[in-house]
This record gives C-alpha cells, sequence and structure tokens, in this order.
C-alpha cells in the first residue's frame, strides 16, 4: 500500500513538473514553406526530357578539357576544403548517436588516507578497536585499492537526442549536396576558363594573320607613295594600323597568361603551360539542351536539395529546442570494489561496492537562455524556409535567363558570320579597286580595322555560346556524378 502510494505521488510530481514547464513554453511565428513552382519555362511545349541526366564526361567531348576536370576535381584545394566538410558532418552524425545511448566508464584506482586522530570519525575508529581488538588500532595511512565500471544514461523519453542526431544526419546530407553543387561550379568555372583559352589563342592567330595582310597593303602603300600616286599620310596611318595590332597581340598574350595561371589555380598547382588544342575552337558547335520542366529542378539542382535538407534539419533543431523546457531523466549506477588490501579486493560481498540512482531535473527559475535558444532555433528555421524558396526562385531565374541568352547569341552568331563573310571578301575588292586607283587608302585601312573587330567579336561570340551552354547544363542540375 505504502509503494503504490509512493508511486503514485512520484507519477503526480511528474506530471505537475511537466504541466508547469510546458505553459512557460514561448508561442512562435511559424511559417510554412511554399514548393510550388511553375509548370513549365518560357514555353508551351512540356518535354521532361532534361540534360541534366548526363554525366559531365558525356557531356564535354574535349580530352584536353575532361582531363582538366578530372585532375581539379581531385586536387582543387577549394573542393577538397568542402570534402572534409563532408566528414566532419559525418562525424557529428556518430557524435549525436551516441549521446542517447548509455555512457559506461571503467575506473580504477589507489591510494592512502591518514586517519585523523582527533576527529569523530577518528575517535570512533579507535575506540571501536580498543573494544573488539585491544592494542591494534587502526594505522594512521590506511591504504586504499579500487576499480569497477560506472554507468549514466539520459532517458530521452522527449526524443530530444534523437531529433538531435536526425538533424545531424540531415545537415550531413545538406553538406553532402553542398559538396555536389561545389563540384558543378568547380566544372563550369573549368570549362568557362579552358573555352576563354581557345577564344584567346584563336584571336590571337586572327591578330597575326591580319597583322600580316596589313604589312603586305603597307608595302604596297609604300611602293605607291614612291610612284607619287598617294601621300606620306597614307604610309604613315598604315605603319600607325600595323604598329597598333602588333602592341595589342602583346596584350593579348598576358590574357592567355592569366588564363592558363586560372586553370592552374583551379587544378591546385602552381604556374606551367595548359595543354589544349586551338583549332578544335572552330569545330565547336552548340547544340540545344533539353530543359525538362521546372519541377525537376528541384531534384537536380544540389543547391535546392541543399536547401530542402537544412530546412529539415532546421525543424528538428526547434524540436530539440523545446525539449528543454520538460524535466530530464538521468540514471547513475556504479558497480565495483573497494578494499584497504590487494588480497581483499575481490572479496565478496564484503569488498563489493554498488549503487543505483535516478535523476528527474526540470528548469524552473531563470530560463531566459533556453527560451533565447528555441525562439533562435525557430527564426533559424524561418530563414531557411526562406532560403529554400529564394533558391528555388534563382534556379527557375537561370534557366529562363540561360534559355534566352543561348537563343540571342546563335541569333547573334550567325549575323557576325555574315558580317564577316563580307568584310573578308571587301579587303581583297578594296586592295583592287586602290591598284586601280578606284579607291583610296582610307577605304583599305577601315575595311581591314571592320574586317579584324568583326572576326574577333566572332570569335567572343563562340566564346559565350559555349560558356552559355555549360551555364545551362550547371543551372540544370548537372555534373553531379
Amino acid at each position: 500500500m505504502v509503494k503504490k502510494i509512493i508511486n503514485m505521488k512520484y507519477k503526480i510530481s511528474i506530471l505537475f513538473i511537466s504541466l508547469f514547464t510546458i505553459s512557460c513554453i514561448p508561442s512562435l511565428v511559424k511559417r510554412d514553406v511554399n514548393k510550388a513552382v511553375p509548370k513549365m519555362y518560357d514555353s508551351t511545349r512540356v518535354d521532361t526530357t532534361n540534360a541534366a541526366k548526363l554525366k559531365w564526361k558525356q557531356f564535354f567531348t574535349d580530352p584536353d578539357l575532361i582531363a582538366l576536370i578530372d585532375t581539379a576535381l581531385k586536387h582543387n584545394q577549394q573542393f577538397n576544403i568542402v570534402l572534409q566538410d563532408v566528414i566532419i558532418a559525418n562525424n557529428q552524425v556518430r557524435a549525436r548517436k551516441g549521446m542517447y545511448l548509455p555512457f559506461v566508464r571503467l575506473f580504477a584506482g589507489a591510494g592512502i588516507d591518514k586517519v585523523r586522530k582527533y576527529t569523530t570519525l577518528g575517535a570512533l575508529e579507535s575506540n571501536r578497536n580498543v573494544e573488539i581488538r585491544p592494542g591494534k588500532p587502526i594505522p594512521e595511512n590506511l591504504p586504499s585499492f579500487l576499480f569497477g565500471a560506472n554507468v549514466s544514461w539520459q532517458i530521452d523519453i522527449w526524443k530530444q537526442l534523437r531529433n538531435a542526431k536526425k538533424s545531424a544526419l540531415y545537415n550531413y546530407f545538406a553538406t553532402t549536396e553542398g559538396k555536389n553543387y561545389t563540384a558543378t561550379l568547380l566544372i563550369a568555372e573549368m570549362a568557362h576558363n579552358y573555352y576563354e583559352l581557345l577564344a584567346l589563342d584563336n584571336q590571337l592567330t586572327i591578330l597575326k594573320a591580319n597583322i600580316e595582310i596589313q604589312t603586305n597593303a603597307l608595302e604596297i602603300i609604300t611602293l605607291q607613295k614612291q610612284a607619287g600616286t598617294v601621300t606620306e599620310l597614307a604610309v604613315r596611318r598604315f605603319e600607325a594600323e600595323v604598329a597598333k595590332n602588333k602592341s595589342r597581340q602583346f596584350s593579348i598574350q598576358q590574357k592567355i597568361v592569366e588564363t592558363e595561371n586560372r586553370i592552374n589555380f583551379l587544378l591546385g598547382r602552381f604556374p606551367q603551360p595548359i595543354k589544349r588544342n586551338p583549332e578544335l575552337f572552330n569545330q565547336l558547335n552548340p547544340l540545344p539542351l533539353a530543359t525538362g520542366v521546372p519541377s525537376q529542378l528541384l531534384q537536380n539542382r544540389p543547391d535546392i536539395k541543399q536547401a530542402e535538407q537544412a530546412l529539415t534539419a532546421t525543424k528538428l533543431d526547434v524540436k530539440v529546442a523545446k525539449a528543454n523546457f520538460y524535466p530530464n531523466l538521468n540514471l547513475t549506477a556504479n558497480l565495483g570494489y573497494e578494499a584497504f588490501s590487494m588480497r581483499y579486493l575481490l572479496t565478496t560481498p564484503e569488498s563489493m561496492l554498488y549503487n543505483l540512482a535516478g535523476g528527474l531535473v526540470a528548469p524552473l527559475i531563470n530560463r531566459n537562455a533556453i527560451k533565447a535558444d528555441y525562439l533562435n532555433a525557430n527564426a533559424r528555421q524561418i530563414q531557411a524556409v526562406y532560403n529554400y524558396e529564394q533558391t528555388v526562385i534563382n534556379a527557375y531565374t537561370e534557366v529562363v535567363n540561360n534559355q534566352n541568352n543561348i537563343k540571342n547569341l546563335a541569333d547573334s552568331y550567325d549575323f557576325k558570320s555574315k558580317q564577316v563573310a563580307a568584310l573578308t571578301r571587301s579587303i581583297d575588292i578594296s586592295i583592287s579597286l586602290f591598284k586601280s586607283a578606284l579607291a583610296d587608302y582610307v577605304e583599305i585601312l577601315l575595311t581591314q580595322r571592320d574586317a579584324i573587330e568583326a572576326k574577333m567579336e566572332m570569335v567572343e561570340t563562340k566564346k559565350q555560346q559555349m560558356n552559355a551552354q555549360v551555364k545551362m547544363y550547371q543551372v540544370l542540375g548537372g555534373g553531379v556524378e
């Protein structure tokens, strides 16, 4: 009967403490995430074929570029830093998992204790010895030997520790997606710089060819001047044009060096020549990429998946912070042996020691820190909601922008090609007319100047086309192995 009354009082006390703590939990401002996306991009055709499904080694065909990307994924310092973040996050999961399991510790010790004669304990021990064994008092320096095990366990009645472990697990997933997103960015950046390098090589080739053409024109103008058909002004203007383009080639050479070194930096190594075939640049033909439907971004984009996993983790963090308001139940136990002599150490039950205790602890007064942690966890959860929605909107916008960019660049390249073809023919025509005295030197000069600028712009446009194609592959979520 007495035991039932004690158990009833124990249950009532737990209920009272729980109700008191729950009544003091502050209310939260909540916001649900909006995962809705448009059904299609800027098109009336719905096609679920998606270029993001291609592996990056299938998307790129240039063997030199493939080798560079493969090296970067192994040796790029920033990418390897992110890989360590994944390892750290995984270790956090292991640490949180162990928190809701019992802790078992072994202990052993030896020492010596001096009995204080003029203390209560010393007086009692001395008197007891005189009565039981006269003339045999306890030694002043009494040895002590012990060993055993200690067990402590926080009973996870509110699932606080398990939610903390799940939160760490989702943070690990988020970090893994962050690693994948870093990989897509690294692949895209490597491709952008590689195409930049090929474009500069081709621009340098165009410039050198144009310098040769202008040098030949200068020789013609010089002969015309000697024949008295043109003035010194014509010679000097052609000389200035040749000098300008010779100076320009050093500027391009410097850009080549800087671009090579940017690639070397991405490769995680010191400056050295980059292997490539500039002639392949003219063979590059951007192909239309299947963009699929916007809902596929949620499955393909690693940054969206990262934001989603982080959002789930923050929701669990709110539950973990809320559990701090509830009482915690802790169990502790000790089992071992202790004796003043090694020969008695394992004597059972005389040398055995053991204890078992349970404690219920709940915050009562000055819970500002707990409230602040709870409110901060909720604020971080709301931040994660906004971050997820922003990431989705940004992803959709990037795809739409690149769709239009690819289309506009294709149209621009077509007209640039026609312009270059027309100006290339105009150079030969202007020289022939000049020799026949049907055109002056200014027409030759302007035609050559326009032709080289058009060729340079055409190379730049093709580079932008290739970069736009890489960008589209990236924003669709491609590049993840």
